[in-house]
Protein backbone atom coordinates (compact mmCIF):
# COMPACT_ATOMS: atom_id res chain seq x y z
CA UNK A 1 0.00 0.00 0.00
CA UNK A 2 2.40 2.38 0.92
CA UNK A 3 3.99 2.24 -2.43
CA UNK A 4 0.79 2.47 -4.30
CA UNK A 5 0.45 5.95 -2.50
CA UNK A 6 3.42 6.49 -3.41
CA UNK A 7 3.24 5.49 -6.57
CA UNK A 8 0.60 8.17 -6.79
CA UNK A 9 2.38 10.79 -5.52
CA UNK A 10 5.19 10.16 -8.54
CA UNK A 11 7.89 8.73 -6.44
CA UNK A 12 9.08 4.97 -6.64
CA UNK A 13 11.58 2.43 -5.56
CA UNK A 14 14.93 0.76 -7.45
CA UNK A 15 16.20 -2.49 -7.46
CA UNK A 16 18.25 -0.69 -4.65
CA UNK A 17 15.65 0.54 -2.90
CA UNK A 18 16.83 4.38 -3.41
CA UNK A 19 13.57 6.21 -3.97
CA UNK A 20 13.42 7.82 -7.80
CA UNK A 21 11.07 10.73 -9.61
CA UNK A 22 10.83 8.00 -12.38
CA UNK A 23 9.56 4.88 -12.85
CA UNK A 24 11.91 2.04 -13.06
CA UNK A 25 10.90 0.63 -16.51
CA UNK A 26 10.84 4.50 -17.74
CA UNK A 27 14.37 5.03 -16.11
CA UNK A 28 15.77 1.98 -17.46
CA UNK A 29 14.56 2.54 -21.41
CA UNK A 30 15.91 5.56 -20.98
CA UNK A 31 19.14 4.49 -19.94
CA UNK A 32 18.98 1.88 -22.48
CA UNK A 33 18.19 5.05 -24.91
CA UNK A 34 21.17 6.76 -24.02
CA UNK A 35 23.26 3.82 -24.42
CA UNK A 36 21.51 3.29 -28.38
CA UNK A 37 22.25 7.15 -29.10
CA UNK A 38 25.73 6.78 -28.02
CA UNK A 39 26.43 4.01 -30.52
CA UNK A 40 24.39 5.77 -32.63
CA UNK A 41 26.49 8.87 -32.72
CA UNK A 42 29.71 6.52 -32.68
CA UNK A 43 28.17 5.30 -35.75
CA UNK A 44 27.85 8.34 -37.83
CA UNK A 45 30.81 9.70 -36.63
CA UNK A 46 32.76 6.27 -38.19
CA UNK A 47 30.26 6.74 -41.34
CA UNK A 48 31.83 10.24 -41.63
CA UNK A 49 35.35 8.92 -41.90
CA UNK A 50 34.63 6.58 -44.25
CA UNK A 51 32.75 9.36 -46.38
CA UNK A 52 35.07 11.65 -45.87
CA UNK A 53 37.94 9.21 -46.96
CA UNK A 54 35.82 7.89 -49.87
CA UNK A 55 35.10 12.02 -51.20
CA UNK A 56 38.91 12.57 -50.79
CA UNK A 57 39.88 9.13 -52.97
CA UNK A 58 37.08 10.17 -55.34
CA UNK A 59 38.73 14.38 -55.48
CA UNK A 60 42.06 12.65 -55.99
CA UNK A 61 40.15 10.64 -58.76
CA UNK A 62 38.77 13.68 -60.66
CA UNK A 63 42.01 15.59 -60.40
CA UNK A 64 44.55 12.60 -61.96
CA UNK A 65 41.01 11.97 -64.54
CA UNK A 66 41.17 15.80 -65.12
CA UNK A 67 45.15 16.43 -65.87
CA UNK A 68 44.77 12.91 -68.22
CA UNK A 69 41.96 14.94 -70.21
CA UNK A 70 44.44 17.89 -70.37
CA UNK A 71 47.46 15.56 -71.34
CA UNK A 72 44.90 13.70 -73.93
CA UNK A 73 43.78 17.55 -75.42
CA UNK A 74 47.41 18.70 -75.83
CA UNK A 75 48.61 15.49 -77.69
CA UNK A 76 45.69 15.81 -80.27
CA UNK A 77 46.46 19.03 -80.58
CA UNK A 78 50.03 18.64 -81.13
CA UNK A 79 48.92 15.92 -83.29
CA UNK A 80 46.49 18.36 -85.31
CA UNK A 81 49.55 20.97 -85.63
CA UNK A 82 51.49 18.24 -86.71
CA UNK A 83 49.13 17.21 -89.51
CA UNK A 84 49.23 20.97 -90.28
CA UNK A 85 53.15 21.29 -90.58
CA UNK A 86 53.19 18.02 -92.98
CA UNK A 87 50.38 19.32 -95.58
CA UNK A 88 52.07 22.54 -95.61
CA UNK A 89 55.48 20.96 -96.25
CA UNK A 90 53.85 18.07 -98.75
CA UNK A 91 52.28 21.78 -100.69
CA UNK A 92 55.32 23.53 -100.85
CA UNK A 93 57.35 19.93 -102.08
CA UNK A 94 54.60 19.57 -104.52
CA UNK A 95 55.03 23.27 -105.81
CA UNK A 96 58.50 22.96 -106.06
CA UNK A 97 58.12 19.94 -108.26
CA UNK A 98 55.83 21.56 -110.24
CA UNK A 99 58.79 24.45 -110.64
CA UNK A 100 61.47 21.47 -111.05
CA UNK A 101 58.95 20.01 -114.24
CA UNK A 102 58.47 23.85 -115.37
CA UNK A 103 62.37 24.25 -115.56
CA UNK A 104 63.30 20.62 -116.82
CA UNK A 105 60.61 21.01 -119.99
CA UNK A 106 62.19 24.70 -120.37
CA UNK A 107 65.59 22.73 -120.49
CA UNK A 108 64.91 19.81 -122.76
CA UNK A 109 63.41 21.95 -125.07
CA UNK A 110 66.35 24.51 -124.88
CA UNK A 111 68.89 21.13 -125.01
CA UNK A 112 66.79 20.34 -128.10
CA UNK A 113 66.88 23.08 -129.93
CA UNK A 114 70.76 23.25 -129.19
CA UNK A 115 71.21 20.03 -129.97
CA UNK A 116 69.61 20.96 -133.72
CA UNK A 117 71.70 24.02 -134.11
CA UNK A 118 74.60 21.70 -133.29
CA UNK A 119 73.74 19.34 -135.93
CA UNK A 120 72.99 22.06 -138.40
CA UNK A 121 76.68 23.47 -137.73
CA UNK A 122 78.54 19.95 -137.76
CA UNK A 123 76.57 19.58 -141.43
CA UNK A 124 77.88 23.06 -142.33
CA UNK A 125 81.39 22.22 -141.24
CA UNK A 126 81.30 18.86 -143.29
CA UNK A 127 79.78 20.51 -146.44
CA UNK A 128 82.52 23.11 -145.74
CA UNK A 129 85.70 20.81 -145.05
CA UNK A 130 84.57 18.78 -148.25
CA UNK A 131 84.35 22.00 -150.78
CA UNK A 132 88.19 22.83 -149.24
Amino acid sequence: MAQDSLAEAGLYFDEVNKLRVLEPDVSQKTSELKDECKEFVEKIVQFQKTVGGLIELVDGLAKETEREKMKAIGARNLLKSVARQREAKQQQLQALIAEKKTQLERYRVEYEALSKVEAEQNEFIDQFILQK
